[in-house]
């Protein structure tokens, strides 16, 4: 049983909607299958500046802030955002002003002015952004993880690009782009809340019906040959070191994504989890401890992270790799696999319960998988999972000759933390 229909245009552009009659809200959500990794070196982050530049006016609405207006001036939200695979631009308003988000989503995605003016203002706005993120030992520490791991290839380059290849662009580079990319085929608009089918048709078919079919270029598959440092660091004057640990993994449709989702839960999914309990409640080592995962297509990073003082940076790296091989040589005991499956599957319940949760779970399952797996599936594969499987899991990715090491923090020492991963 599914709660979403679908259709798709003579074009290719697939259309799907999810009612959800008791919200007051309805959510545009707008998937278009194209990010980093499908840039040419040269082009690196143009993907993340086209979603900035995509606001800043149409035909219709001559600036930013006359599209703003149209879905803040109805209590509503607008934004997007870009990661290795695909864009998204999206917005919530009430849900009698769906017409209106609709028209503002496609009037932007289809008829943005893209004006030299324009990009060179926002192009030191972009950088500001860049050098934020440089600026959050946090997020810098997960940037350095994911390169280290994937190496210098179009899977491990940055989303937002080099900062000094941002002013490089000219608008001929933007409308390339898109002439590349912004294909009907890999579009799929995603609507959720208190709206029918039947209105989303009604509307959408007008609005995107005339986009031209066409093929788009191939991505570069991840070659798991390359891969960057084994550890990478970066020495700042700040009382707290951010450490991750990371290592590759398979790709979003792989059969053992179920029992990964139960292995990250174990390890580090919450306060039950062990490495919580290990490094922070047992031995007080960090404030802030977990595990987590992204998928690609065809390429995963595993990781383990940790905020710590300077002194306790080698025995909290030692520690989380030991918690961590301990799945590798011990099945999980039936009580802890059953609090672990519980614990995923009421998150993953409860993460769907807004118009914003179904309209995004929607659309970019449809986008990157080509099908929407339902929730009643999603679950039963979950609760399919036994502790052989979670043990294989680890075995399959747990292996420290290709584990890499990321740190953010004051006096770092490769030496000391090479010490650690041994």
């Amino acid at each position: 049983m599914t709660n979403w229909e679908l259709a798709t245009l003579a074009n290719g552009l697939r259309i799907v909607t999810t009612p959800m009659p008791s919200t007051q809200a309805v959510s545009v959500n707008i998937f278009v299958g194209v990010g980093s990794r499908s840039e040419p070196a040269r082009l690196n982050g143009i993907t993340h500046f086209l979603e900035h530049m995509v606001f800043k006016g149409t035909e219709k609405r001559p600036d930013a802030i006359l599209i703003a207006q149209e879905i803040e001036g109805a209590g509503g939200t607008l934004n997007a955002y870009t990661n290795k695979e695909f864009t998204c631009y999206w917005n919530i308003v009430p849900f009698d002003r769906f017409p209106i988000a609709l028209d503002v989503a496609a009037d932007m995605l289809l008829h943005s002015k893209l004006e030299q003016e324009e990009i060179d203002r926002e192009c030191p706005v972009v950088q500001q952004e860049l050098k934020r993120n440089h600026d959050n030992p946090g997020a810098w520490a997960g940037r350095l993880i994911g390169t280290s791991v994937y190496g210098d290839q179009p899977a491990g380059w940055d989303v937002g690009g080099p900062v000094e290849l941002i002013p490089t662009w000219k608008r001929p580079d933007f409308i390339s782009h898109i002439g590349d990319w912004y294909k009907p085929s890999n579009i799929v608009v995603s609507i959720a809340g208190n709206v029918s089918h039947e209105q989303v048709m009604a509307l959408a078919e007008p609005l995107f019906s005339g986009m031209a079919a066409g093929e788009i270029p191939t991505v570069a598959p991840y070659d798991p040959d390359i891969s960057g440092p084994r550890i990478a660091i970066d020495t700042r004057a700040i009382d707290q070191c951010t450490m991750y640990l990371g290592l590759p993994m398979f790709g979003r449709d792989d059969r053992d994504r179920f029992a990964m989702r139960i292995m990250n839960d174990v390890l580090g999914g919450g306060m039950s989890s062990r490495l919580f309990r290990e490094v922070r409640e047992r031995r007080g080592l960090a404030y802030s401890v977990g595990a987590g995962y992204g998928y690609l297509a065809d390429a995963g990073v595993f990781t383990v992270s940790a905020g710590v003082n300077r002194d306790k940076l080698k025995e909290t790296i030692s520690v989380c790799l030991e918690e961590t091989e301990k799945l590798t040589s011990t099945l999980v005991p039936e009580e802890e696999l059953r609090k672990a499956k519980d614990h995923n599957i009421g998150r993953f319940r409860l993460s769907l319960e807004t118009a914003f949760s179904g309209g995004q779970r929607n659309g970019e399952l449809l986008l990157t998988k080509g099908a929407i797996e339902s929730v009643d599936d999603v679950v039963a594969q979950i609760s399919a999972v036994t502790a052989e499987d979670v043990q294989a899991v680890a075995r399959r990715i747990i292996r420290r000759g290709l584990l890499h090491c990321s740190v953010v923090g004051p006096d770092l020492d490769v030496a000391e933390i090479e010490a650690a991963m041994a």
